[in-house]
C-alpha cells in the first residue's frame, strides 16, 4: 500500500510578495513610533541620574555622561517627602476607590429603564461638563463646608466624576438585562444586584475609570495649593515636588552660575532646575507605571465596550 507524504499548507498571506511587504513596514513602522514614544522618557530618566553640573554641557541621550545619584539625593532629603508621599498615597488609594463606587451606583441608578428621571438627571450631570461656577465660587463653597485645612477636600469635591459614571452607565447598558432580571427572580433587592451581579461584570469599565482617577489624585496639587497650604502635614508630594522646582529656579537666578550648591554632610551637591525637573518627573512617573500593567487588559477592553452606546 502505498503512503503519501502529507504537503504542509502555506497560508497564502505568507506567501504573497504584497502581504509581505506591507507586514514589513508595518513592523518597521510599529518600532519607529515605540522608539519616538520611549525615547523622552528614557532620556529624562538619563538626565535624571547624570551629574547635574555636568549636564548643562547637553549631549545626554542613552546613557548617563558621569552616573550620579545626587539629583535623588537633594529630592529625598527633605524630611517632608516621606510624609507627604504617604498622604499621595492615601488620597490616591481611597479618593480612586470611594469615587469608583459612588461613579458606579449613580451609573447603575441611571441606567435602569424604570427610572423614570433618568434622562433628567443624566442631562442635568452633563451640563456640569460644561457649565463651571469658576474658582471663587468653588473656593467660598469649599470654605462653607467647612473642609479647608482638611485631608476630606482632596476627596469629596471629586467623588462623582461625569465622565467616569457616563463610561461605567454605557458599560452596565450592554450588559444582558436577563441577568439582572434573573436576579432579581431569586429574591435580589437592587443593591445586592449591584454589588453581586453589576460590579463583578463591569470590572474592566471600573478598572478603566480607577486608573483614570488614580492617576489625577496622584499628579493634583492645585488643591493643596487653594485649601491646604498652610497644612504641611497635609502636603502632598506632587506640591511637594513643585515648591521644590520653584525654590531651585529662585536659588539659580541669584547664582552666577546655571547650577547651585547644596550643602550636605560638608559636600556641595551641584543640581539645576533641569536636572530637578528630570527628577521630579521620574519620582511622579515610576508610580503610575507601575501599576498600569496590572490594568491594561481591563482598560483596553473598558475604553472599547464602554464606548458602544452614549
Amino acid at each position: 500500500m502505498q503512503t503519501t507524504t502529507p504537503v504542509k499548507k502555506v497560508h497564502k498571506r505568507f506567501g504573497s510578495p504584497s502581504d509581505r511587504i506591507f507586514d514589513t513596514l508595518n513592523v518597521l513602522f510599529l518600532v519607529c513610533l515605540a522608539i519616538v514614544t520611549l525615547y523622552p522618557f528614557v532620556n529624562t530618566l538619563m538626565v535624571s541620574l547624570n551629574d547635574a553640573s555636568d549636564s548643562i554641557r547637553g549631549g545626554i541621550y542613552l546613557w548617563p555622561r558621569q552616573f550620579s545619584w545626587g539629583n535623588y539625593h537633594y529630592v529625598f532629603k527633605e524630611a517632608t517627602i516621606i510624609h507627604a508621599t504617604m498622604i499621595s498615597i492615601l488620597r490616591t488609594v481611597i479618593g480612586t476607590v470611594v469615587t469608583v463606587f459612588a461613579s458606579a451606583m449613580v451609573a447603575y441608578t441611571i441606567s435602569r429603564p424604570e427610572f423614570v428621571l433618568r434622562k433628567f438627571v443624566t442631562v442635568m450631570f452633563v451640563l456640569t461638563m460644561y457649565l463651571n461656577g469658576g474658582l471663587i465660587p468653588n473656593y467660598l463653597l469649599i470654605r462653607d463646608l467647612d473642609m479647608i485645612g482638611s485631608f476630606w477636600v482632596y476627596i469629596v469635591p471629586g467623588i462623582i466624576g461625569v465622565f467616569n459614571m457616563i463610561v461605567i452607565r454605557s458599560f452596565i447598558e450592554g450588559l444582558p438585562e436577563g441577568i439582572i432580571e434573573s436576579a432579581r427572580m431569586d429574591g435580589a433587592g437592587d443593591f445586592r444586584t449591584f454589588m453581586q451581579i453589576v460590579l463583578p461584570l463591569a470590572l474592566p469599565a471600573l478598572a478603566t475609570v480607577a486608573l483614570f482617577t488614580g492617576v489625577y489624585q496622584w499628579n493634583s496639587w492645585f488643591d493643596v495649593f487653594l485649601y491646604n497650604s498652610q497644612k504641611p502635614d497635609l502636603s502632598t508630594l506632587q506640591y511637594e515636588l513643585m515648591r521644590m522646582l520653584a525654590n531651585s529656579n529662585s536659588n539659580s537666578s541669584m547664582t552666577a552660575g546655571s547650577a547651585f550648591a547644596n550643602s550636605g554632610n560638608g559636600n556641595a551637591n551641584y543640581v539645576t532646575p533641569t536636572s530637578i525637573r528630570a527628577t521630579m518627573t521620574i519620582v511622579a512617573s515610576v508610580p503610575m507605571i507601575i501599576v498600569y500593567p496590572f490594568l491594561q487588559k481591563y482598560f483596553v477592553k473598558g475604553m472599547t465596550l464602554g464606548g458602544v452606546k452614549g
